[in-house]
């Protein structure tokens, strides 16, 4: 699937390949650091690194650091740090926009002298009038990158400063003698032409923003269309690999790296990732951490890698979605469930499988005399080498409280009086009787073994339809269970109701805190990542934090459930 799906962008490679337009392969993955990467950028990278390891080429991690306004240095090492646990190595390729600033500069210069850049005054709301943008404003018709319906902009009354006034004018602008905001350099291309994205482009600002690595040395900073296609012909990048968005910009990206007479690098644009109860932008996201919608960047409940990683992922299982999914040329949307899939699919292989209760109640063996007794259990039936270990079973238990019904509604196979149930790697019991408060909660169930019957095996031949999973009341630990949902509870989040926003699409019930609950005493040696299946309740991470009273910290990754059989192992369209 994905090798098929993939074929538009290798086919291109081995056509310039063939046609010696390139005799090597040299991609890039280019965040801008301000803010953390997410499972789109999963996806880029993935193309990224895939493709360049394909044709035997390299692959550069480059920080697009040109906002001063937005980017930090927490953002790099955050980016870093995912992009490596994913699994690449970009080895001494790390590169910064920023670190071109003097190269970039000198392009800028080199196409003004060619009669083919000016220094205009206008400000950014005149230059939108001019351009055209603003009548559709007015007219409220949504604004587009491209519309044949925008009529011809005009030219800019500075449009025709000679090269001489222009240099001066940028020279000055370098050297802060301007205000923010009082002089652009702008490329002269085509007030006219039905892409608005060149209409006559800015190259540069002025910004008095310190930088978090140039510092204060620069006040005017390149645009995203004028430093990305120089600083991709600056590493020697043969294929600028990105999301379909930037097609539009394409004509821009060529039509300056022809004014600059630089390396040819080649863009090619693929569909970006969207996906179902999930908000893919950087810009979205940090919106939920500044109104602390979530707990930070890598709550759980985020789409972001760290996000991921915390709640239980894996990157095996990141990158066989991403591979599954496969490289369209047209944007889709691929139902979360497939993700969760792909999850499910790398943890049952992978996760130890230990007992624990979220909601517990007691069970009373009434007949137990024993004291303690050491049974077996199988720490991964999907792998025979992890072994097993030691439970402990005794007189009293918890079990979960949904294990018990007073009154059972049909085809219940669990405990209530008179019925008879197998206790995971245990006894099979039968309930006798339950105790109750002076409210009517019930507090304890009673029942009795059969001590014929262990490890759960029925010698009379009894039907027993039903198995639960306990712990020791006396050996087990104190455990918080974060239960987490989807963060929106509408599939398609950024389609809110008119007057709404995306923010009245989020799930009040994203987040269930279980503060009392009760694992094997082995979770209390478990350190942050490690990754568990709770039996018969799904698939745990050890959280960084521990609970108000010191308990160890589980979030749920994700359930036994896999709904995703259950539809075709497909996409959702």
């Amino acid at each position: 699937m994905a090798e098929e799906s993939a074929d538009f962008i290798s086919d291109f490679i081995k056509e310039d390949l063939q046609k010696g337009r390139f005799d090597y392969v040299h991609t890039r993955f280019p965040p801008e650091p301000n803010g953390w990467l997410h499972i789109g950028h999963c996806k880029a990278f993935y193309i990224d690194f895939s493709m360049a390891e394909r044709f035997k080429g390299k692959c550069n991690l480059r920080f697009d650091d040109t906002n001063p306004e937005k980017e930090d240095i927490s953002y790099v090492e955050a980016i870093k740090r995912d992009v490596s646990w994913m699994g690449y190595d970009w080895e001494d390729r790390e590169y910064y926009a920023s670190d071109y600033y003097e190269y970039l500069y000198d392009l800028a210069v080199k196409i003004v002298k060619k009669g083919h850049a000016y220094v205009d005054d206008l400000t950014d709301e005149e230059m939108s009038e001019y351009r055209g943008t603003a009548a559709e404003d007015k007219n409220n018709i949504t604004k587009t990158t491209e519309s044949r319906q925008t009529p011809p902009g005009r030219n800019s009354p500075y449009r025709d400063r000679s090269v001489e006034e222009n240099l001066d004018l940028l020279s000055r602008m370098r050297a802060g003698e301007f205000s923010d905001g009082a002089r652009t350099l702008r490329a002269k291309i085509d007030m006219a032409h039905p892409n608005l994205l060149l209409r006559d482009p800015v190259m540069y600002r002025i910004r008095r923003e310190t930088h978090y690595r140039t510092g204060n040395t620069w006040c005017i900073y390149p645009m995203y269309d004028f430093q990305h296609p120089l600083s991709d012909a600056k590493e020697g990048i043969t294929h600028s690999l990105c999301s379909l968005e930037y097609e539009i910009h394409r004509p821009l990206y060529e039509w300056f790296i022809n004014e600059a007479e630089v390396f040819p690098s080649r863009q090619i644009e693929f569909a970006r990732l969207n996906m179902t109860h999930t908000v893919l932008s950087k810009r979205w996201l940090l919106k939920l951490v500044q109104e602390n919608h979530v707990s930070g960047w890598d709550d759980p409940r985020m789409p972001t890698i760290a996000g991921l990683r915390r709640r239980g992922y894996t990157p095996e299982a990141i990158r066989s979605f991403v591979s599954q999914i496969g490289i369209a040329k047209t944007d889709s949307m691929v139902d979360i469930a497939f993700l969760e899939y792909c999850l499910r699919e790398d943890l049952n292989k992978r996760s130890p499988r230990v007992m624990a209760v979220l909601k517990p109640l007691k069970l009373i063996i009434e007949n137990w005399e024993a004291g303690a007794e050491e049974l077996e259990a199988v720490n991964n039936p999907e792998d025979p080498e992890a072994g097993t270990r030691k439970l402990y079973f005794t007189r009293e238990l918890w079990i979960e409280q949904d294990d018990f019904a007073e009154v059972p509604p049909p085809k219940y196979f669990r405990l209530f009086p008179g019925n008879s149930v197998r206790l995971r790697y245990g006894y099979i019991v039968t309930c006798t009787g339950f105790d109750k408060d002076a409210a009517g909660n019930i507090t304890a169930v009673r029942c009795t073994y059969d001590p014929e019957t262990k490890g759960g095996n029925a010698p009379d031949n009894r039907k027993v339809k039903g198995t639960i999973h306990w712990l020791s009341a006396a050996d087990a630990i104190p455990i918080e269970v974060r239960i987490y949902d989807h963060l929106f509870a509408v599939e398609r989040p950024m389609e809110a109701a008119p007057g709404k926003t995306f923010l009245d699409n989020l799930n009040p019930n994203s987040l269930e805190l279980i503060s009392h609950a009760y694992g094997e005493k082995s979770l209390a040696k478990a350190v942050p990542g490690d990754r568990f299946q709770f039996e018969r309740l799904g698939y745990f991470a050890k959280d960084p934090d521990v609970s108000e009273s010191g308990a160890p910290v589980f979030n749920k990754t994700v359930g036994l459930r896999d709904t995703w059989a259950k539809i075709g192992r497909k996409t959702a369209q």
